[in-house]
């Protein structure tokens, strides 16, 4: 089993069970990446509180400066959403037995993951080099679908070492390490060192790497209006961005640590959906269920998700249109359009 939902499992069930109760005061946690910047925003700003005030709620935002251990956290209940990607969904809280809800669809990585050598080369130069990464991440998923391209696996490695986000940028430094997989704004960081060398990035697999805001199902559904509240107010700060308010851009770039340019640059690399209808769209597309099973195999091939048959046996997800991937009796992963679509038709 995945060490991380190991951590976890012992307070799911007290966790699931403390959430799933009518409430006021909700707790969201994220973490630095291109895609995520407007949470820091929304709690900045004040639109999150306004938003809140017009249902009768308060949310607190707070970064995480970990990302898995942001996961973590809200798997043990310490938060009622978090900011994860699909990926990362299904193996911890969805894995670890935690209904969970994709609320917000908010981008795919377009370039903003990205396979980093030290030095000349390309994915073949990888046979024989240990990788260091986030362990059983989207990063390690990145890199496995990257080796398949050129006829590697894991196996051809020296092996990968498991480095915390917060980690990598000084890891690279390092004399002893080899190559890298991460995301933004890490990516661009490393890329400044001139022996950096970009291999391969989530460009290359478009629509794979989904970023995500979830949040706990029952609480969700016990509590329509911290749906309602915490969607309104993205989509606020989405068309603050899609307009290019600068004031706004450039507030999220410095508290991810670059400037205006820079972070234009990574959202350059982000698919954003800053109109709700085009996040309807990604998610009730056909194509997402593909996705999630190859990432379920993935998830799999690593012994995350158990040991049987993947079409059949993985922990099951729940599209828009009644579609389900995995097992349909066992779902603890939805998409659910309901409150984006509420925001495409101008009803919250």
């Amino acid at each position: 089993m995945n060490k991380l939902i190991c951590t976890t499992a012992l307070v799911v069930s007290l966790a699931t069970g403390a959430q799933a109760e009518a409430k006021t005061d909700f707790k969201l946690a994220w973490s630095i990446y291109a895609g995520w910047m407007p949470w820091g925003y929304l709690s900045d700003s004040g639109i999150m509180d306004k938003w809140a005030e017009k249902y009768g709620i308060t949310v607190e935002i707070t970064q995480i400066n970990d990302y898995v251990e942001s996961i973590n956290q809200y798997t043990a209940g310490q938060f009622d959403g978090v900011s994860a990607t699909n990926m990362d969904t299904l193996s911890i809280p969805a894995g670890s037995g935690v209904d969970t809800t994709a609320l917000i669809v908010g981008d795919y990585s377009n370039g903003n993951d990205a396979v980093i050598l030290k030095g000349d080369g390309d994915l073949t130069t990888l046979a024989g080099m240990s990788v260091n990464l986030v362990e059983l991440s989207v990063s390690h998923y990145l890199l496995a679908r990257a080796l398949d391209t050129a006829g590697l696996s894991e196996s051809d490695l020296a092996g990968v070492v498991n480095t915390s986000d917060a980690d990598m940028v000084a890891a690279f430094a390092t004399n002893d390490i080899q190559a890298v997989v991460t995301w933004n704004p890490l990516v661009s960081t490393i890329m400044e060192d001139p022996v950096a060398t970009k291999l391969f990035d989530s460009s290359d697999i478009a629509g794979e790497i989904i970023d995500l805001m979830v949040v706990n199902t029952q609480t969700l559904a016990d509590n329509p209006d911290f749906g309602k509240a915490v969607t309104g107010a993205w989509y606020e700060v989405m068309s603050l961005m899609a307009a290019g308010d600068e004031e706004a851009l450039t507030a999220m770039a410095e508290a991810s640590g670059t400037d205006l340019a820079g972070y234009k640059s990574q959202l350059d690399a982000t698919q954003m959906f800053y109109d709700p209808a085009e996040a309807v769209t990604f998610t009730s597309d056909a194509a997402l269920s593909e996705t999630m099973t190859n990432v379920a195999e993935f998830l799999f091939d690593k012994g995350i998700l158990g040991t049987g048959a993947p079409s059949a046996d993985f922990v099951g997800v729940a599209y828009p249109g009644d579609v389900t991937s995995g097992d349909a009796n066992n779902v603890m992963f939805r998409y659910d359009t309901t409150y984006m679509q509420m925001a495409a038709d101008g009803a919250l």
